[in-house]
């Protein structure tokens, strides 16, 4: 008997995993992530990949955080940029005061949640599009494998934003980052398999 799975389904657990860390962090620190320029948040991602690909080349973990908390954190890191990319930063250039400052980046809970679900509802969509046409081609991939297209990603975005964002044929950052969420959406649906 085939084996059915709900992809959607659980690609939809795996961002509520990732939603709740958001949640919780958004209301220790409020959204002082906004203060980030995009090419931050690139590099942040990018120090988690990173650091996921020496653990898997060394087979050693010295800090002994799970990797899967890494995923989960390239996971926000990028719908973060998301949200920057659609706010098109409007940041303030000067704040008077850092007062000022925090009072221009405090987003409501309710209100970073709803940019949230709009963004991973986006991701997922398109996501379900390309695994259609694709046929599910992720789950007989590699973990190391995955991490080296996010990394492949951000060296992509990186490019793009050193050339303040002009491409002639690329899809831009808000595509790269669409697919380093689904790569690391696919690779935490991959680990929690493997814990079952």
């Amino acid at each position: 008997m085939k084996e059915t799975r709900d992809t959607r389904a659980e690609m939809e657990h795996e961002v509520t995993e990732c939603r709740a860390l958001f949640e919780k962090k958004t209301r220790d620190y409020g959204t002082s992530w906004r203060i980030l320029r995009l090419p931050s948040l690139t590099d942040q991602i990018f120090i988690k990949a990173s650091r996921i690909r020496s653990v898997q080349e060394s087979g050693e973990n010295r800090v002994g955080d799970g990797l899967r908390g890494e995923f989960v954190a390239m996971v926000n890191y990028a719908v973060m940029g998301l949200i920057l990319c659609d706010e098109n930063q409007k940041m303030p250039q000067v704040p008077k005061s850092l007062n000022d400052l925090k009072s221009e980046l405090d987003l409501p809970l309710e209100k970073a949640l709803a940019l949230y679900d709009a963004q991973t509802k986006q991701v997922l969509d398109l996501m379900m599009d390309k695994n259609h046409d694709y046929g599910e081609a992720w789950r007989q991939m590699r973990i190391s494998s995955m991490v080296d297209l996010i990394l492949m990603k951000l060296l992509r975005i990186k490019q793009i934003e050193n050339n303040d964002g002009r491409t002639l044929v690329s899809e831009g950052v808000e595509g790269g980052y669409m697919d380093i969420i689904n790569y690391s959406l696919f690779c935490l649906v991959r680990l929690t398999e493997g814990n079952n």
